[in-house]
């Protein structure tokens, strides 16, 4: 039996669900870590807020799925920032198991992309436009 629209928001209920959980705990701690760091590549520091939409935000469009498509832009924009700031050394790194060093980044990042190129499916809130 299949049933890619059960598959579809499955994907995007626990991405959303997982990325969400980040995002909160940036609002009950705060984002000064990250406008430090931000500081040390030379980006400023009121860029650190768009945090909130790629980890609030945008999670909480995936699990209602509402447009889809563009939650799913906001959060590959959002994993490709935390890989190149966070883990740039880690990108062609191993761990000693043998598993990619950014494994989980990069399913953060696949999983989204693999969102935008299937929409939120029949399950979705908005199905009436190309970026469901």
């Amino acid at each position: 039996m299949k049933n890619t629209d059960l598959g579809i928001f499955i994907l995007r209920l626990s991405l959303g669900v997982l990325m969400l959980l980040h995002g909160i705990a940036k609002l009950i701690y705060g984002i000064d870590p990250l406008i430090g760091m931000m500081d040390q590549f030379g980006i400023p520091g009121f860029f650190v807020y768009g945090v909130y939409v790629g980890e609030v935000i945008a999670p909480i469009m995936l699990i209602i799925s509402y447009r889809t498509k563009i939650a799913a832009l906001l959060y590959v924009a959002t994993m490709l920032v935390a890989i190149f700031l966070a883990h740039p050394a880690d990108i062609l790194a191993l761990t000693q198991s043998g598993g990619w060093a950014i494994e989980l980044q990069a399913l953060y990042l696949f999983g989204p992309l693999a969102l935008f190129f299937t929409g939120g499916g029949k399950m979705a809130l908005s199905k009436a436009s190309k970026w469901d």
